[in-house]
Formats: structure tokens, sequence, C-alpha cells
């Protein structure tokens, strides 16, 4: 009888920011696995490293010459926040993805050890799909996902009703749509948007750095009035098939102007001509308001599993608008002048990751 055949084991590696040659490797077993997301990209360790200044651990699991398994790691430590240990900061999507059990095994074991190494508060998977039922888990997070039909009518008549007249609104006040080469109208409403809700913006530099790393993947739309005056804006990742609109922002005048239907629905439409075949409205809280919204445009949800290692805590952290300990500073954050909370907002958003 023959001796059983060993499985060879895979062996970790990190991935160096100067090294591109893995990068493009990296990016490639990505792009072929079906459970990987547009976070899992190499890419993400530059916008993570040069922006945030966090320090990264990209991990890969290789077996002979072939990358097997990713697993994107950043150590997210502030005063203000704590010490973790996060896959990904300022990503929905994260965690293994892996072609082989043995793989995705290895990963989380080298990601434990480098969390007790650092001695984080906690290490924090976030995964699209269940992966350890016996780890503590954020049950607040969903996705809405869809698939877009073959053209514009399908996609239309697929909306429902009432959002479908306030799309054909927009239109009729003579709205239009547009695709900008930089950020600068985007980030002007998106930042006064961000203070009337109460929440710090990301830096400007950090949405430059998201169209410089990924060029035609990162792209922002903006609606515009009749006199040419930006509205609303949206900033979006395509990935294989997909689009994931992904921060947006609104003047105060958009909502009687049916601006953000209008400007979701453009984004569909040219999605949709430059390929894309799924719809990915992102996550939101269950109950918010972005909630409703998507709800309201036809999309189901479908919950997140944001799953923990607890080191040095006892309950899985709540850094979000939904614990009552941070209403109070959300509601001296909305009077505050534009120009203080956007120098002030970088310098506590990088822990919130």
């Amino acid at each position: 009888m023959d001796a059983p055949t060993e499985v060879p084991t895979a062996v970790i590696g990190r991935l160096h920011q100067d090294d591109r040659a893995t990068a493009a490797a990296w990016d490639a077993f990505v792009l072929a696995n079906a459970q990987a997301t547009f976070f899992h990209r190499a890419g993400w360790q530059t916008i993570v490293r040069n922006v945030f200044k966090h320090n990264t651990y990209f991990l890969y699991a290789q077996s002979g010459d072939r990358i097997v398994g990713v697993l994107p790691l950043a150590h997210v430590k502030t005063w203000l926040f704590g010490n973790a240990l996060v896959s990904l900061p300022f990503a929905v999507y994260g965690g293994v993805v892996a072609s082989d059990a043995q793989a995705a095994v290895a990963l989380e074991r080298e990601a434990q050890a480098i969390a007790q190494r650092l001695q984080v508060a906690h290490l924090e998977l976030r995964n699209v799909r269940p992966m350890h039922p016996d780890w503590p888990a954020q049950d607040i997070y969903v996705t809405f996902r869809k698939e877009l039909g073959p053209d514009d009518e399908a996609n239309m008549q697929a909306i429902p009703r009432k959002q479908r007249a306030m799309v054909r609104k927009g239109a009729k006040n003579g709205l239009r749509s547009m695709i900008d080469g930089g950020v600068d109208r985007f980030y002007a409403l998106y930042a006064d948007n961000m203070r009337r809700h109460g929440t710090p913006a990301l830096p400007r530099r950090y949405f430059q750095a998201l169209m410089a790393e990924f060029g035609a993947d990162c792209e922002v739309l903006t609606v515009e009035s009749d006199q040419g005056i930006a509205l609303s804006a949206v900033l979006s990742f395509y990935f294989r098939n997909e689009v994931l609109p992904y921060y947006a922002g609104d003047d105060a005048a958009a909502r009687s102007l049916a601006a953000n239907d209008f400007k979701y629905w453009e984004l569909m439409r040219r999605a949709r001509a430059r390929g894309a075949t799924v719809f990915d409205y992102g996550r939101s809280k269950q109950g918010s308001g972005s909630y409703a919204f998507k709800k309201n445009w036809g999309f189901e949800p479908s919950r997140l599993y944001y799953e923990y290692q607890l080191y040095k805590r006892s309950a899985i952290p709540q850094h979000n608008p939904n614990n009552a300990s941070f209403k109070p500073l959300i509601s001296v954050w909305r009077r505050l002048p534009l120009e203080f909370v956007n120098w002030l907002g970088p310098h506590i958003v990088r822990g919130l990751g």
C-alpha cells in the first residue's frame, strides 16, 4: 500500500510595502478568489500606513510558489480608542481569505500570535460570513447587495415606486451627473455632511490617496444643479463585476431637489454601462436612516459578522454613534465651525476605523 500523501504546510509570509512582485501575486490571488473583496487588495497597506500611520501586518499563506491565502491587518493604537489589531480598519469587509482550511488556520494563528505580542486589547476580523460561532461577535451591522438588471429600463423598474418617483423628480429638476477627476467638490460636500451628523470627517488626503492608489477603480460621481452647483457626490470602488458606493456627501439643498436618489440612480446607470452586474450599497447599522433608505430602494440586508478575540477587555468595543456615551459629543460637534472640525476630525477618526 502506498504511503499517505502529506499535505504541504502553508508558509506564512508578511507583505512589505516596497515588494511589488509579492503585491502583484497577492492581488492576483484576491482577484481570483470569489470570497475576496476590494478591501483585501494589497494597496490598502499603503493607504493605512501612509495616511493614518498605523503599522500593518499583511499576512499571506504560501504553498510552494503560490499564494493560497491572505489576511490584511493593521495595529490601531490611539490614546482615545485603545489598542487593537483589526482586519481591516476603514473597511467594511476583511478577515481571512484562503483556498483551503489549512491556510486559513495558519493565518489566524499567526494573527493571534501577533496580537498577543503587541499586547492589544482585542483582535477584530470583519467577516462577511460566520467563521467562529464561539467568538464574541458584533451584531449591529448589515450589508446590502443586489444583482443589477441587463439594462437601464430593467434597473429603473426594479426600484420601488416611491424611490423611482424621486429619481424622476431629480431629472425633472434639471440635475445632471458627471465624473470628477479629483476630490475637491466631493470633499466639501462630505465634510459638511459629516459635521451635520456630528461625526468627525476623514482627511482630504485620504481620499486623494485612494484615487492615486486605485486609479480607475476609485471614482467620484458628482450631481450638479442646472446652474452648475454641486449638490451631492459619491466616491465608489469598482472590484471585478461590482460597484461599491462607499463615501458620500450632500448639500443641505439636495433633499428638496431629490439629488441623493438621483445620484445613486446615475451611479447604477453608469456602473452598468461600465460592466458592473452587482451593486453593493454597503454597510449600515440596523435601525439607522441609511438602513431604511437602502431598504426603500428594494435592497435586502445581510448580517455582517465582526468576530473578536478579547485579550484585555471583557466586552466588544462600541465605537459607533449608537453608544450613548457619544451622544453629548455628537451634539457639540454639530455646532462647531466647519474649518475647526475639519482640522480636528482627522486626529480623532484615525482611531475609529
